[in-house]
């Protein structure tokens, strides 16, 4: 179970630095990626901007204080916040009628839970 909490965190954590690059992306260039980025009109560059340092903490937060070993509590806490950050993105899509991207979203949503409810209960770092 440990593995598969690792791996698990890992692919989520892979997801949210990708996702990070709103930090220098701009928001025209976003919405040139096409029809599944038409989501970012819906914010401002600012917000963006904030999404991208959700999107980077979360990343560090399931990786680094487990790795650390400095308040590994942190790591489920990062699950759940990158549990509610994909709910969040799970409307925005939904709303806009980004119907497949939402079901990716519902996977990294299913991801994220599995690894909060691993490292609360199942499996935590002692």
């Amino acid at each position: 179970m440990n593995v598969a909490l690792w791996i698990v965190a890992g692919v989520l954590a892979a997801v949210l630095l990708a996702s990070s690059a709103k930090l220098v992306i701009p928001k025209e260039k976003i919405l040139t990626a096409g029809e599944y980025a038409s989501w970012a009109e819906d914010f401002s560059p600012a917000a963006l901007k904030a999404l991208g340092v959700v999107d980077l903490l979360g990343a560090v937060g399931l990786i680094l204080p487990a790795v650390l070993g400095i308040a590994p509590i942190l790591v489920p806490v990062a699950a759940s916040g990158t549990a509610l950050l994909f709910a969040g993105a799970i409307i925005v899509r939904i709303r806009r009628g980004l119907w497949t991207t939402a079901v990716a979203e519902v996977l990294y949503l299913a991801m994220a839970v599995f690894v909060a409810w691993g490292r609360f209960g199942i499996e935590p770092f002692a």
